[in-house]
């Protein structure tokens, strides 16, 4: 069993910066697969970035290529999402997904981008 736990959402202005972080548990943290998802209202949920055991192989959506960075430290059971130039329509909800064997997902955070 993996926990999940997502941070670091809230309300920012359009062209504004937000950091996310999410903790997974577990000593083989390093063998875990991660991504972040998002799902807005009355939207499927879509792929936002994930990265690679090692961190050395990132993918991200086409919606934010450029503006969101993703990122991991082992050390510390964490990856974090970086999102810069936020704009109204990344309002969402971003689930942190955590895959070593089968996939577990976090409760969510929102983020509201709005003047």
């Amino acid at each position: 069993q993996v926990d999940v736990v997502e941070s670091g959402g809230g309300l920012v202005q359009p062209g504004g910066s937000l950091r996310l972080s999410c903790y997974a548990s577990g000593s083989l943290f390093y063998l875990y697969f991660m991504g972040w998802y998002r799902q807005a209202p009355g939207k499927q949920r879509e792929l936002v970035a994930t990265i690679t055991k090692s961190g050395g192989v990132t993918n991200y959506g086409d919606s934010v290529k450029g503006r969101f960075t993703i990122s991991r430290d082992n050390a510390k059971n964490t990856m974090y999402l970086q999102m810069d130039n936020l704009k109204p329509e990344d309002t969402a909800v971003y689930y942190c997904m955590s895959h070593y064997g089968r996939e577990y997902w976090g409760q969510g955070t929102q983020v509201t981008v709005s003047s």
